[in-house]
Order: C-alpha cells, then sequence, then structure tokens
C-alpha cells in the first residue's frame, strides 16, 4: 500500500531499458536539481529545480505561432528562428501546445510517487529476468530528499532493487536517512585536488569525500564514477591519489571510468546555457587504458563505462 500523500517531486526522464546505470536492466528516474555545475555535465536539463523550456532550433519552422501563444511575451521571432527570455519565461506548456514541429518542450515536470511507481512497475519482468531494478539518478536525488526516501521505501515494500547515482554533495544526515534502503549506491569522484573541484564544480569536494568514508564504512555498497576529462582531472598525479583514497576504503566494488564525450554540448544550446568546455576532446583509448592500469595497480577493479 502507498504511504501517505506527499508533495510531488520534479522529473526531467525516465529513462527505461537502462544496462548502464547498475546491474541488469533498469529504470532509470531521473530527479531535477543539481548542487553542482560541472563543465562537463551532459545532462544540463537537470541542473535547475524549476522546468525549463527547451527549444531545439533544428525543428524550427518559423511559424511564429509560439511566441503569439505566449502571455509573458518571452518569445520572439528572430531571423526565422525564434529567441527566448528566459527571464521573462514561465515554463506554462502554452507554446509547446502550439509548436507544430515539437521544436520546444519542458524540462522537467511534477510527478507523484505513485506516478513513478507505475512506470516502474510496468517493467518488472525485466527487472525479474535480468537481476535489475530502477536507479535514481539526476540531477542530483538527493535534493529531493523526502520525495527520493518515499520513493526508496516503496521499492522496498515491492523486493525492487535499487540504485542511487550521486555526486555525494549534501548532509550526511540524508544520506544516512536512505541507505538501509539502498541496494547499490552509484558514487561520483571528480578530482581529489580542491582547488580544481571548486574551479570546475562550483564546490568544494571535502564533504563529498567524507560522505563516501562514512558511507562505506557503513557497509553500504558502492561503485565509484571517476569520469576522465582530458587536461582536469586524467593526469597521472590524481588518478594516483584517487586510487589511493578508493583502496583504503572498505565496500567499493568496482570503478567504472566515464570518458569525457561531447554529446550533451547540443543541449546547452537547446537550454540557452553556455557550454565551458567546446575545446576539450575525449580523451584517446590508450589514455583510458592508462588510467585503467593505474587503478588497477592499487587493486581495484575498474571497468570503462556504466554498468
Amino acid at each position: 500500500m502507498l504511504a501517505a500523500p506527499m508533495k510531488n517531486g520534479v522529473i526531467f526522464d525516465i529513462r527505461k531499458y537502462s544496462i548502464h546505470d547498475g546491474p541488469g536492466i533498469r529504470t532509470t528516474v531521473f530527479f531535477k536539481g543539481c548542487p553542482l555545475r560541472c563543465w562537463w555535465c551532459h545532462n544540463p536539463e537537470g541542473q535547475d529545480v524549476e522546468p525549463e523550456l527547451v527549444y531545439r532550433k533544428s525543428r524550427c519552422l518559423g511559424c511564429d505561432e509560439c511566441s503569439k501563444s505566449c502571455q509573458r511575451e518571452a518569445i520572439s521571432l528572430v531571423a526565422q528562428s525564434i529567441s527566448v527570455n528566459r527571464e521573462k519565461c514561465v515554463p506554462c506548456n502554452n507554446c509547446c501546445r502550439v509548436c507544430p514541429s515539437d521544436a520546444l518542450s519542458i524540462a522537467g515536470k511534477q510527478m507523484t510517487v505513485k506516478e513513478i511507481l507505475e512506470e516502474i512497475e510496468k517493467d518488472r519482468t525485466f527487472y525479474e529476468e535480468s537481476r535489475g531494478g530502477v536507479t535514481f539518478s539526476g540531477g542530483e536525488p538527493l535534493m529531493q530528499p523526502d520525495f527520493l526516501n518515499a520513493l526508496l521505501n516503496e521499492c522496498k515494500e515491492r523486493a525492487t532493487h535499487t540504485a542511487v547515482n550521486t555526486c555525494g554533495f549534501a548532509q550526511y544526515e540524508i544520506i544516512d536517512r536512505i541507505r538501509d534502503k539502498v541496494d547499490l549506491f552509484l558514487y561520483d569522484i571528480k578530482t581529489m585536488d580542491n582547488r580544481k573541484h571548486r574551479k570546475y564544480t562550483g564546490a568544494s569536494n571535502e564533504q563529498i569525500l567524507k560522505n563516501l568514508k562514512k558511507l562505506a564504512e557503513s557497509g553500504s555498497s558502492i561503485v565509484i564514477s571517476f569520469p576522465i576529462i582530458p587536461g582536469i582531472n586524467d593526469g597521472d598525479k590524481n588518478v594516483t591519489r584517487t586510487a589511493e583514497f578508493i583502496s583504503s576504503l572498505p565496500n567499493i566494488q568496482q570503478v567504472n571510468l566515464l570518458p569525457y564525450h561531447r554529446a550533451g554540448i547540443e543541449k546547452y544550446k537547446n537550454l540557452g546555457k553556455p557550454y565551458k568546455l567546446d575545446k576539450i576532446q575525449p580523451p584517446s583509448n590508450q589514455r583510458v587504458k592508462s588510467v585503467k592500469e593505474k587503478m588497477e595497480a592499487f587493486g581495484i577493479r575498474v571497468g570503462i563505462g556504466g554498468g
């Protein structure tokens, strides 16, 4: 039975048949809102808590129906494409309804626990056959702790395997509250250099590393995600420091290396946001192999990609 009704959560995507967000076939629920602003983030639509208007210029017909429907005059037609005044825009969905080419959409919507559970339950057969489950990702799910906790409670009632993908930047009390309902934590480590961490994510890594140590010592199962960002965190010194820290912790099942890619650049344009790493190219296969070998030298099990 569902618990007593509670306020909605803000979700920007629910992805079915995922094989990169934990073991088996999974449903991944993406929470909107994140306390970090990583320069390489490939889900910029998950950063802000509030829903946002997404404009895909390549689909736009220049028909001007959207600006006519906008009561706040936040949209104007300029040279056969539209310009969005983000300060005026309050995503009301009016412009999306009248757009004939789906060039406009809203990233993020209010959903209830019941609505999300209904989506999760549709794929129960796949979970049971593949030993999969549900992964709560983002953005950062810990930014909506009550909603996350309610979902975890219901998943545990249904014996659904749960994973939480987190950057770890939260009060430990929030993590401690949910950890006994989480079968697997997918925990990000960006860089051990606190100065660089502040520069490239907007926050210190001190709380993140402290939380990881406490979580590991509590007995929780953890897989570490380590993005490889050329020129930022892929240097030998940082890789060695990261491996030293991880190898000192109990209950770390594996480290997954996540090579930087440029697939999210178009999303920034669609949201009217600047992309700060436009000159960075993905790491070479040789560099990824080198990072893998350096970490394995510390006795760490290392994979490439998620899963």
